[in-house]
Parts: C-alpha cells; sequence; structure tokens
C-alpha cells in the first residue's frame, strides 16, 4: 500500500446528478464482484476531485438480446466476449465531499499531469486534514471523470490521523477493504449529544466501551455511565461461543474511572474491587421522576396531579408523608386540601413498590450525587452500576434523578463562567451515557424528562448525551435531529432505518449502504465527528487494544503508592 493515488483507474462516470448521485460503468478488467456497498472511492474531475461513498451495484447489458438469450453455463469463451463491451457492472456513487487546489479557484489551467496522475492535486499531499479544505459537494464532475479506488492519502486527507496535532482524533475502525484507521473527532463529537445505534446482538455495548476508552484516553470529556446491565465498568462476557470476559473502563484506566454501585452485594460477588456505595432518598425523588416511570409504576395523571398537592403540602419530605399516612391521614387530608382520595390512595399504594428497591432509604445522611459531582470536577469518569436492579423502573429513576440534580449543577457553573468569562471557571464538558434510550426519549415523555432538555440545548451547558439503543425509532424525531453522531450498526425494522437519517441530507442514498451491513464488527458513522459518512470493520476490541489504550502508568506503580493515591483521592473529596 502507498501512499500515492492509484493510477489505474476503476471505471467512468456516464450519468449522474447532485441530487441522485453518480453512475459509474466498470472498466471491462474491472469485477464487479470486488465492488462493496459502503467502499470508499475518489473522482477526479476536470477541477475537482470527489470523494464519494458507494450506495449500489447493478449489472448491465448493452442489447436486451443479450438477457432473451444468455450464453449457456458451461460457455465460458462466450462470455469472456461479452465482458466488458456487451456486459458490463455499474456502480452508483454518492459524492460526500469535494477538493479544489486553490490555483483552480482563481481561474488558472492545472496541469494534466497533476488531475490525472499520480502527482498531487495542489496541497493535497498536506499531512493533516486540517490544512487541506474541504468542501462540501456543490457540484458534480463531468461526463468520463475516471473513477479511482481510495489511498491511504485519501483516507488521511478526509479522516485525519490519531497523530494529527491539530485536531483530538482516535481510531474507531478500518474502512471494509483497507488497512487504515478512519478517526474521529472526539471534540466535535462530545460537544454534542451523539448515538450508538443497532439491532439486539450487532455489537452496540462493545462499540460504546471502545468509544468511551478513547474518550478518557485523549481527555476530550468527563464521563458519566448509567451501567445497566454491568458492562462497562469492571469486566464483561465477550460475543461468542466460548465463554470470556472482556476489561471494562476500570480494568484499562484504574487511576481515571470510578464505580459506584446500587447494588454492593452483587458488585462484589462478580470480584469488583473498589467500588463505592451509592444510595437515593425519598426526597431526593421528584414528580418528574416518577412520571417518567408512570407506565413502570402504573401511575395515572389524576395520581401524579394529586402529587402536586401533597408535594405543597410537605415540601421534599411528601414521599415519605404520604406511605405514612393511615386511610383516616388521607380523608383528613383530602378534606383540608381538597385531594381526591381515591388518587391519593391509589399513588399510595403504587409507590409501596419503591420500598422494594434496595438503594432507595428513608434519608440518606450522606449526598452521593454531591460525590459524584466532585469526581467529575476533579476529571473523573462515572460507572453507575445497578446490578440486580437491572429493571426498567429501577433504571430509570434512578438515572433520571441523578442527572437532573447534576445538570442543574452544571446549568449554575455555566451561567457563573458565562458572566465572568474567566476560563478558570469554564466547566470541564461531560458526556453522560445512557442505555434504552427511548424509553428515556420517547415523543410522549420526552418534554418531562432531564435526557430530553439536555438532548434538545446541544452544547449550551457543556452537558452531552450518548445514547444507546436499539430502536431509534422509539426516540422522538426532535431529539433524533439534534443528534450530532450517529454510529449505526446493522438495523433491519424500516421505521428505524428511517430514524437514523432524520435531518440527514441526502440520507435516501444510504439506505442501501446500512441495509447491508454485516451483523458483526460493522458500522456507518455520519455526523459531527466525521466530514463524511464511511462504512468501518469496528477495532477490535482485545488484547492489543489494551495495550494501545489502557492506563499503563498506573500499573507501574508499587502497590503500596497505589493504595496511598487512593487514600488521597478519597480525602480530597471529602469521604
Amino acid at each position: 500500500m502507498t501512499n500515492d493515488h492509484s493510477e489505474t483507474p476503476i471505471g467512468s462516470v456516464t450519468e449522474g446528478s447532485l441530487t441522485h448521485g453518480l453512475e459509474v460503468r466498470l472498466h471491462p478488467d474491472v469485477s464487479v464482484e470486488d465492488m462493496r456497498v459502503g467502499k470508499f472511492l475518489t473522482v477526479q474531475g476536470a477541477r475537482s476531485r470527489f470523494f464519494c461513498l458507494l450506495t449500489d451495484v447493478t449489472l448491465g447489458t448493452a442489447s436486451a438480446r443479450i438477457v432473451a438469450n444468455p450464453p449457456s453455463p458451461n460457455d465460458d469463451f462466450l462470455r469472456e466476449v461479452l465482458a466488458g463491451s456487451s456486459t458490463y457492472g455499474t456502480v452508483n456513487l454518492s459524492p460526500m465531499l469535494m477538493f479544489t487546489p486553490e490555483e483552480e479557484e482563481e481561474g488558472h489551467q492545472a496541469s494534466s499531469t497533476s488531475l490525472n496522475g499520480s502527482s498531487p492535486l495542489g496541497s493535497f499531499q498536506a499531512q493533516t486534514s486540517s490544512a487541506i479544505d474541504l468542501q462540501p459537494v456543490k457540484t458534480i464532475p463531468s461526463h468520463f471523470s475516471q473513477v479511482y479506488d481510495a489511498s491511504e492519502r485519501d483516507f488521511r486527507a478526509v479522516f485525519g490521523w490519531e497523530d494529527d496535532p491539530h485536531r483530538r482524533n482516535f481510531s474507531v475502525g478500518q474502512p471494509l477493504d483497507m488497512d487504515v484507521p478512519v478517526c474521529l473527532d472526539l471534540d466535535a463529537f462530545v460537544e454534542r449529544s451523539n448515538g450508538v445505534f443497532g439491532k439486539s446482538g450487532t455489537g452496540k455495548s462493545f462499540l460504546t466501551r471502545l468509544l468511551l476508552s478513547g474518550i478518557i484516553r485523549r481527555q476530550a470529556a468527563a464521563n458519566l455511565i448509567f451501567d445497566m446491565h454491568s458492562e462497562y465498568g469492571w469486566e464483561a462476557v465477550s460475543e461468542g461461543q466460548q465463554f470470556n470476559t472482556v476489561k471494562g473502563l476500570r480494568q484499562l484506566f484504574p487511576g481515571q474511572v470510578e464505580i459506584y454501585t446500587l447494588d454492593p452485594e452483587s458488585t462484589q460477588r462478580r470480584g469488583v474491587r473498589d467500588a463505592q456505595e451509592l444510595y437515593l432518598s425519598y426526597d431526593q425523588i421528584e414528580i418528574e421522576d416518577l412520571r417518567l416511570v408512570g407506565g413502570e409504576l402504573g401511575l395515572s395523571e389524576a395520581s401524579l396531579d394529586n402529587a402536586n398537592i401533597l408535594q405543597s403540602e410537605f415540601g421534599k419530605s411528601w414521599i415519605l408523608q404520604l406511605l405514612n399516612m393511615s386511610n383516616e391521614d388521607i380523608q383528613e387530608f383530602c378534606e383540608q386540601k381538597q385531594g381526591h382520595k381515591g388518587s391519593i390512595a391509589a399513588l399510595q399504594r403504587k409507590l409501596t413498590r419503591l420500598e422494594s428497591l434496595k438503594y432507595i432509604r428513608s434519608a440518606c445522611p450522606h449526598d452521593y450525587v454531591e460525590q459524584i459531582l466532585q469526581s467529575l470536577d476533579a476529571g473523573k469518569h462515572v460507572v453507575v452500576e445497578f446490578g440486580s436492579h437491572s429493571n426498567m423502573l429501577s433504571y430509570m429513576l434512578a438515572a433520571n434523578a441523578i442527572t437532573r440534580r447534576i445538570h442543574k449543577s452544571y446549568v449554575h457553573k455555566s451561567e457563573q463562567f458565562l458572566q465572568s468569562k474567566n476560563p478558570d471557571l469554564r466547566p470541564r464538558q461531560l458526556m453522560i451515557t445512557i442505555e434504552e434510550a427511548h424509553r428515556f426519549l420517547d415523543p410522549s415523555m420526552v418534554q418531562q424528562t432531564i435526557f430530553g432538555t439536555i438532548a434538545r440545548e446541544m452544547r449550551k451547558y457543556f452537558v452531552s448525551l450518548l445514547v444507546v439503543d436499539q430502536r431509534p425509532s422509539g426516540i422522538d424525531t426532535e431529539v433524533m435531529s439534534q443528534v450530532g453522531t450517529r454510529v449505526t450498526c446493522l438495523l433491519n425494522d424500516e421505521k428505524d432505518i428511517d430514524a437514523i437519517f432524520t435531518g440527514v441530507s441526502g440520507g435516501q442514498n444510504l439506505r442501501s449502504v446500512l441495509a447491508k451491513l454485516d451483523s458483526k464488527q460493522q458500522a456507518l458513522i455520519l455526523g459531527h465527528a466525521v466530514p463524511m459518512p464511511v462504512v468501518v470493520r469496528t477495532r477490535p476490541y482485545d488484547e492489543t487494544f489494551y495495550a494501545e489504550i489502557g492506563d499503563t502508568s498506573w500499573n507501574e506503580m508499587p502497590d503500596e503508592d497505589v493504595f496511598a493515591a487512593a487514600q488521597a483521592a478519597k480525602g480530597d473529596l471529602g469521604f
């Protein structure tokens, strides 16, 4: 593999439009079977180079008589005679970016060697992507422009390099047919909300763990991860017929990742070390949190309306007061405050289910959410494990209550920063990871959840989301339109595929690409963190990755130094 532009074209542009893309006829010596949907190709026009994604492959014939009277299966000679002239392959390309050298923009004519040979196009030889002015496609190449396989230099020009000094890049995988990294711009990735999508079994959790590892390694943001199935913190079971485990973020970055658990017994049984307990009290649960889990608890709107009356009377302790009320107390309260006895009694009965959640206490002498905030402010990354509480009631209630407090704190700190303009007061960028995201961002609930607020605010308060979901069609369309970068594994449902391309220009041309992904280790990446859509073979999450990405400096410390550092960190956080 060389860095020079391939000197052998694979086809010529025969038709096309800016809206529907280009049709390319393959040259006779190019096999149609070498063309894969999602392949990255370049088209050399008279003035510009176009970077394109292959979206479809078709077969063509010069005459209908050939189709009506095809060669015999054993007649290899006739098939070879017809190949290339009478029968041929065509591919459809969707141009994504274009590059025009400066001298062309000024009206100077470039030499034919620069345009069609292996010599660089103007500043195209630049070593970092930031030095190349890649523009959105606003025109198309002329008839018979030559099409080339993308070279390593093309990928570097578009997607950058991990050692690019101008950007905080992270290699997420490789193109389908080349051994060259495809990088995400992590600064662009974390400043907006993002999504990892794919049907069950396509490796969403592994891909999410990969992305989180890159963000931690490059210090692009602090992370708060609500780990529903205990897959991100310490270790997880790998996919495959043989049982095996892979490292979690705490094992990769012992000095940077902290684990908080809502189920200490479950966490200890799995051999997790140094996990910190996390509890919530009834006075930390608000009506907004109950509205989110109203379907799980079976709460009616009438019950929630009466909850407002209780909250007005008893303040933050209204849930505990309600659970301790007798029938006579409810009757007396309703007579005095004009509440509905049946609705309040039903609310009391439904809220008794909260008593079964081990992490809910009548009162907490320690503010665990404030402790998490201190960890995040100190640059730590926090994984909240749920253990045996991996049902939707526990997950949604805790995630919403904790996130609401943290978001409120970030709003306060952001307003102080905007008022003072003091860079020392700038909040550290925070990315919150949630699974089963459609349960939080459902169109009927998105206006009431803190996650819907964060998704709509974009980067206003330095908080963004990483949503992990197998049903993107269940997420509100307004929220999906605000998702900056979408990393999508295989999806089969038409509604889910439509949802992925909500708000994406030219999304129809990419539908076939998404539908043809392999079920494992392939993903379509498009959006804010990449210059153009690209299909990648995702980076393996294995021993090689551990060695490249892990926090090796921590492992080199003596045990007594590790223990002393851990104790000092706890002292700094006040516990």
